[in-house]
């Protein structure tokens, strides 16, 4: 992705594991900021990395920091473009590279290059993986990654928010009233693939808990469930809540699971 309003050029961590990318650790770790001052979930940023890349015929040398994008493999910002000053048409999302640099030292044939189809790039994108990214392939006896499949551009991969945490936070798809002393269904918009011999627990989140007095329930994902994850939001409180798209409203926590019959 190519974003003016980025004050650096980044790439993902989890391709970077994935692809066996060599990370160099940073010398001062640096935090990522949004536009409203306050720091951002992608960073701090620790480390960064030399990698070459090929954007259609135009092939360089790129220097990135590392973050943890989620719904982007790599976002090129000002320090790219400000290095190569591409035409861009917006409209007909094609990128000319007629800069003196891109001619005379990035460029293999053809200077004009188009924007991957959306449908496409969701696809290579936006499926991915806890542990590591692993794209269009199936699970194998021995593995033990916890696959996630986005069901909608809306949706958020599930995240940790600290490296040791036990669970990983689910955030809401969509705007929902939680009813005083009542419940409401809340999607996510994921999709999971679990290992054989484990299950998903759905545990609320402390904060919403001692703040709001709300609560999950029915709250155990069987490893061979496929459908969209949605929560039992219940509040047990006196007031409404009103939870808002993108809020963090419970966490994910994998578990292993004996599935051996009772014996009488």
């Amino acid at each position: 992705m190519i974003d003016s309003r980025v004050t650096e050029d980044f790439i993902d961590r989890e391709v970077c594991n994935k692809h066996g990318i060599k990370m160099i650790k940073a010398k001062n770790p640096s935090e990522i900021y949004l536009a409203d001052g306050k720091p951002s979930a992608m960073g701090p940023v620790t480390h960064m990395t030399k990698e070459p890349m090929n954007i259609s015929s135009y092939r360089e040398l790129a220097t990135f920091q590392v973050a943890n994008l989620q719904n982007h493999e790599v976002i090129l910002g000002m320090p790219w473009l400000r290095e190569h000053n591409p035409t861009i048409d917006w409209s007909d999302k094609r990128i000319t590279y007629n800069s003196e640099r891109s001619t005379t030292w990035c460029l293999k044939a053809s200077p004009v290059a188009y924007a991957v189809p959306e449908e496409k790039a969701l696809e290579e994108n936006l499926i991915t993986r806890f542990s590591k990214i692993q794209a269009k392939s199936g699970p194998t006896a021995n593995d033990q990654s916890v696959r996630v499949k986005k069901l909608s551009a809306e949706a958020r991969v599930p995240k940790k928010g600290i490296a040791r945490a036990a669970g990983h936070d689910l955030y809401a798809k969509e705007g929902t009233d939680v009813p005083a002393r009542g419940q409401a269904i809340v999607g996510t918009g994921i999709a999971i693939g679990l290992p054989d011999d484990t299950d998903g627990q759905i545990a609320p989140r402390s904060s919403l808990a001692v703040k709001h007095r709300l609560t999950t329930n029915a709250g155990v994902i069987d490893s061979d469930y496929r459908g969209e994850v949605k929560l039992v939001l219940a509040n047990l409180g006196d007031q409404p809540y009103r939870v808002e798209k993108g809020d963090r409203i419970a966490q994910l926590i994998i578990a292993k699971c004996k599935t051996e019959n009772y014996k009488k």
